[in-house]
C-alpha cells in the first residue's frame, strides 16, 4: 500500500453488466479502498458490488451524475483519502492505468489529473478515440468543447470531458463543489473551479472503449450538456472581470457547508488550515 491513501470513487447506475471487469482491472496493492455510490440503480449494480465487497453508498431519490460525485467526494473525505480516483464503473476506461494517473500527485507536480481518450495519435484521422469506437460527432464536440476551455482557462488539456480523474484532498477540501450541478456538467465546473483556485492539471492517455453496455450520452443529451459547458465558461469569465462574481469560483468548502459536519469531512477544520490558507482563488488577487 502507498503511505498516501488511495480511494476509488465510482458513480454508478445502472452498470451491473461491467463494474465485474471495470473493478478486477485495478492493479492489487495500488487502492485503499473503493466506495460505490449507487444512483438509484434499475439492475443488479449495488447486488454485485455488494458481492465484490465493495461500500456501497445507496441514494433513496436518484441525484443525477453530478449530484454523485458530491456524494462520493463526500464519503472519500470521511474515509481519510489522500488521494481520490473517480473512475467511470462501465469499464470505457482502462482502470490498469490509476497508478500511472495518481503518480504525479504523490510526487507534488499535478493537483488534479485527467485520464485523456483523445491524448496520442497521428493527426485526428488517427485518433486513439476514433480507433476505440468514439462517434465521430462526439469526438467532435469533444475537441471543440476543450478547445474553448483551453482557450478560456489558459490550460493545454488534450480533453476535459473525461470520466477517469484523479483529485489530491487539498483540491477537494478547497474548491466549493458542492455548489455545482448534479448534471453532467458538474465534471467541467470542477475543471473551472481548479483553475479558479490556482490548482494544476495534469493528464496521461488512456485507452477508450465504446461497446454496447458502456453507458453513453444521446445526441440530445450532448447539446444541452455542451450549452451548459459554454455557460459555465461565460459564467468564470463574468466573475474574472469582476462584472458577476460567482462564490462557486472564489468560496471555498468550508465556507459552502454546514459547520456541524466540516469536522467530519475536513482535515483543515481540525487543525490544518493554515497550510491551505495560502490557496487563494485567481480573482482575489486580481480584485481584493
Amino acid at each position: 500500500m502507498n503511505a498516501q491513501r488511495v480511494i476509488v470513487v465510482m458513480p454508478a447506475y445502472n452498470a451491473a453488466r461491467t463494474l465485474e471487469r471495470t473493478y478486477h482491472d485495478i492493479p492489487p496493492g495500488v487502492v485503499d479502498h473503493v466506495i460505490l455510490v449507487d444512483d438509484v440503480s434499475q439492475d443488479e449494480t449495488v447486488e454485485v458490488a455488494r458481492r465484490l465487497g465493495l461500500e456501497v453508498v445507496i441514494h433513496i431519490q436518484n441525484r443525477g451524475y453530478g449530484g454523485n460525485q458530491k456524494t462520493c467526494y463526500l464519503e472519500a473525505l470521511r474515509d481519510g483519502a489522500d488521494v481520490v480516483v473517480m473512475l467511470h464503473p462501465d469499464n470505457q476506461y482502462d482502470s490498469t492505468r490509476i497508478p500511472e494517473l495518481i503518480a504525479p500527485i504523490f510526487a507534488g507536480e499535478y493537483d488534479m489529473m485527467l485520464g485523456s481518450r483523445l491524448l496520442g495519435g497521428n493527426g485526428w484521422w488517427r485518433s486513439p478515440a476514433l480507433e476505440g469506437g468514439m462517434p465521430i460527432w462526439k469526438y467532435i464536440s469533444n475537441r471543440f468543447l476543450t478547445i474553448c476551455e483551453n482557450i478560456v482557462l489558459g490550460q493545454h488539456l488534450s480533453e476535459c470531458h473525461t470520466g477517469f480523474r484523479a483529485y489530491s484532498r487539498q483540491l477537494l477540501e478547497t474548491v466549493p463543489f458542492l455548489l455545482n450541478s448534479d448534471d453532467f456538467v458538474f465534471d467541467t465546473e470542477m475543471i473551472v473551479q481548479a483553475v479558479a483556485f490556482n490548482f494544476r492539471i495534469g493528464e496521461i492517455a488512456v485507452e477508450t472503449r465504446y461497446f454496447e453496455e458502456a453507458s453513453s450520452v444521446n445526441f440530445r443529451r450532448s447539446v444541452i450538456y455542451g450549452l451548459a459547458t459554454l455557460w459555465v465558461l461565460v459564467r468564470y469569465l463574468l466573475h474574472r472581470s469582476g462584472l458577476r462574481r460567482s462564490p462557486q469560483f472564489s468560496r471555498r468548502l468550508a465556507e459552502v457547508m454546514s459547520a456541524y459536519h466540516s469536522a467530519t469531512f475536513l482535515r483543515s477544520a481540525t487543525g490544518d488550515s493554515e497550510a491551505r490558507a495560502e490557496i487563494k482563488p485567481q480573482v482575489d488577487e486580481q480584485f481584493p
